[in-house]
């Protein structure tokens, strides 16, 4: 395992924490992308109701990222996304099959979960442009600062993924149901909440981080990063 150097290739990193770290994010994944069907008004804003866990994904991205490198966050990624296409699957496959005749759920089953299949598109391209950029982002600020200023690196990751995230996936899930103004302000809604939630969790994102740098003894430097989202080696 590398050092601050970061240029070695490294082993394949076994921490002991990195599965749990890595269901975490795929549970606030697919459970987000669920309840995102309903809107919510807080105060002035209009968001999803999957703001109130979607946010802490980027949080565990920028866990992953800062802890174990660029490389394990975009595994990571991809394993939340084949789960959650899983999801969607058995969703879809559940309101295919015939309900029982006494059964009168049929048509709010498929209001609400039925609309999955929709929101799947979406947080693809929003994961695409979204959490990718994210760990881009805190990757190479990482290496810019020397390790130095945490918050800067979640805070500025967070600006830029949430607002590409927050548009593609507003646009993607809801053209042609709202009226261009209202995506508008759902897009800023969304984007700037989430920059909100995680700025207010930032102790809680150098609690995670300094715990896991501590008990698993790694602190990934990106020198080397091959940071192409679709490469399947490590480096």
């Amino acid at each position: 395992m590398t050092g601050a150097a970061g240029t070695r290739r490294r082993a394949e990193p076994v921490g002991r924490w990195l599965p749990l770290v890595t269901g975490l994010f795929v549970t606030v994944l697919i459970i987000s992308n669920i309840v995102a069907v309903k809107l919510v008004a807080i105060g002035p804003l209009v968001v999803t109701a999957a703001i109130v866990l979607f946010p802490i994904s980027y949080i565990v991205a920028d866990v992953l990222t800062e802890v174990y490198g660029y490389a394990v966050a975009r595994r990571t990624i991809w394993i939340g996304f084949l789960c959650n296409l899983v999801a969607v699957l058995a969703i879809v496959l559940g309101g295919l099959i015939p309900p029982a005749p006494f059964w009168e759920q049929q048509a709010a089953y498929d209001a609400i979960l039925g609309y999955s299949v929709r929101l799947l598109a979406a947080s693809f391209v929003a994961y695409v442009g979204g959490e990718f950029l994210n760990a881009f982002v805190l990757a190479k600020l990482k290496v810019r600062t020397s390790g130095r200023h945490l918050w800067l690196r979640t805070i500025s990751s967070t600006v830029v993924g949430q607002a590409v995230d927050s548009a593609l996936f507003v646009a993607v899930a809801f053209a042609g149901v709202f009226a261009a103004n209202e995506l508008v302000v759902a897009m800023v809604s969304q984007w700037a909440a989430k920059v909100l939630y995680e700025t207010a969790a930032t102790p809680l994102t150098y609690a995670a981080v300094r715990f896991l740098k501590r008990s698993e003894g790694v602190d990934y430097y990106d020198r080397d990063t091959r940071f192409n989202p679709l490469a399947l080696r490590e480096q």
